[in-house]
């Protein structure tokens, strides 16, 4: 399980602003946090930092999860909130409880676009998603209620891909492949429907838009 945060870096995280996610705390507590994908710092004067949707998660008692290992691989699970990529070794968690995380990663991941993003533009994806692209696609996918697939059969798997800045969703059922890819448009990516060389099976490209 992912180390938790000291005793020092929790009080900073609990004392974050409850609407914006704004941090106070020392340089060396701040860059900590940072490193740890728990808060960012904006690019902007004055340069505040504040909670990344995973800092949002550990201040409501649910530490971080770490990416996938590498391109089609869905990563190992840890017991603590991470979004389905699809084609973990755990069953999906349906439970109200579950939602209602799913939910408030959304909120908060919408939140961090309207202090990043210029003009507080909450319809695109941030430098987060950008640097996130597996991880902020199934959160999208799974926050509009698609589901991901277990170690076998249907659902949607996000993995990564040999191009910058796009994940590959695949879904066996194309009625539901298409609901995908509306759903990420309605996100902010951009999206495309290409067949795989072999098989020809259906998969979307997508990439987070910028304008």
């Amino acid at each position: 399980m992912t180390r938790p945060p000291t005793a020092a870096q929790r009080r900073v995280i609990d004392a974050a602003d409850p609407v914006t996610g704004r941090l106070r705390g020392t340089e060396s507590q701040l860059t900590a946090l940072v490193k740890r994908g728990l808060a960012f710092r904006h690019p902007r004067p004055p340069h505040d930092h504040f909670l990344t949707p995973e800092g949002h998660r550990v201040r409501q008692g649910i530490t971080q999860a770490p990416e996938p290992d590498g391109p089609g691989e869905a990563p190992a699970s840890t017991g603590v909130f991470a979004a389905r990529v699809g084609g973990e070794e755990a069953a999906a968690d349906a439970s109200p409880a579950r939602h209602r995380e799913v939910h408030s990663a959304w909120q908060g991941l919408l939140e961090l676009r309207r202090m990043t993003n210029p003009g507080g533009n909450v319809d695109r994806p941030c430098g987060w998603e950008r640097a996130h692209l597996v991880r902020a696609a199934a959160l999208a996918l799974e926050a509009a209620g698609h589901g991901p697939a277990g170690r076998e059969g249907p659902g949607y798997r996000v993995r990564e891909t040999p191009q910058p800045e796009a994940v590959a969703v695949h879904e066996p059922d194309g009625e539901a492949l298409r609901a995908c890819a509306a759903t990420l448009e309605g996100a902010g990516w951009q999206v495309s429907e290409h067949r795989e060389p072999r098989g020809g099976t259906r998969y979307l490209l997508a990439s987070p838009r910028r304008a």
